[in-house]
């Protein structure tokens, strides 16, 4: 398991205190995310559609997400996620791309139909556990999560 799943799954898991009910590696969907109507790309799709909230998450990679995170993200239309909570997560091996998933990862969920209340999150990949910066994400983000469950 990569750190980038890892810490989504812990971001998830200390953001609503229970485990994420399902997770998506993009790289398990392999070359069925190069084209359209793939069967496992769309029971993905279907996934996230039906979701309560999202963590999507991505390494850092030359100041933006993957590659293979914006060909999943391409499969789905403008509006399409109708304002699913969802919280952008990005990690790294230093801070000089902390604002990645700021500027790179919210637009692109925004424009597919994300509502993404609280600030973006940047992790570091040495630390991602133990990091003061997510004790502090955690304590805004979690206001909205509340908001979701009721």
């Amino acid at each position: 398991m990569s750190r980038t799943r890892a810490a989504a799954e812990l971001v998830t898991e200390r953001l609503t205190g229970v485990a994420p009910q399902h997770v998506i590696d993009v790289v398990d969907l392999g070359a069925g995310l190069l084209g359209w109507g793939d069967p496992k790309v769309a029971e993905a799709k279907e996934i996230v559609k039906a979701a309560d909230s999202l963590v999507v998450a991505s390494p850092t990679f030359k100041a933006t997400y993957t590659g293979l995170l914006k060909l999943f993200l391409d499969q789905f239309g403008a509006g399409e996620l109708g304002q699913i909570t969802t919280f952008p997560l990005m990690l790294g091996g230093s801070y000089a791309h902390a604002l990645a998933p700021e500027l790179t990862l919210r637009p692109v969920l925004v424009e597919i139909g994300a509502s993404c209340p609280a600030p973006s999150l940047y992790l570091l990949d040495s630390d991602y556990e133990t990091s003061e910066d997510l004790e502090k994400w955690l304590t805004v983000a979690r206001r909205f999560v509340a908001a979701v469950s009721s």
